[in-house]
């Protein structure tokens, strides 16, 4: 490591140090978002149990905009089911997300240790 001029050792140790930022953050906004997208699937399920408790010649309706407009339950329950089955889809994916970001969080750690453990002391 000391072969390298001090520029260069410079430019990698921020480099690294950058990409441990951006990592961690990114890691912090997917756990943001995983949160967000489990309370929204945690209402949608609990919005697909209620309705099914009702009987079948009730009037549902839903809401759009600043309005509501009266829609058939299958239409309903096969819309909720289809949001839920997307916010799962998205809570996979930001799953995925987040553990590579963490990895990669970790790897620039170890480098930056590997790093100041190797410089010589002074």
């Amino acid at each position: 490591m000391s072969t390298l001029p001090d520029d260069t050792l410079r430019k990698i140790l921020l480099q690294i140090q950058q990409t441990a930022v951006n990592s961690q953050r990114a890691y912090s906004f997917a756990q943001q978002q995983m949160a967000a997208k489990q309370r929204e699937r945690r209402i949608v399920q609990l919005t697909i149990d209620e309705i099914s408790q009702l009987d079948d010649d009730v009037k549902m309706y839903k809401g759009v905009g600043k309005m509501f407009l009266m829609s058939p339950r299958k239409d309903m329950e096969s819309e909720l089911k289809a949001q839920e089955k997307e916010l799962g889809d998205d809570l996979t994916s930001l799953t995925k997300k987040s553990k590579f970001l963490e990895k990669q969080f970790n790897e620039a750690q170890g480098q930056l240790r590997d790093i100041f453990n190797s410089a010589p002391k002074q």
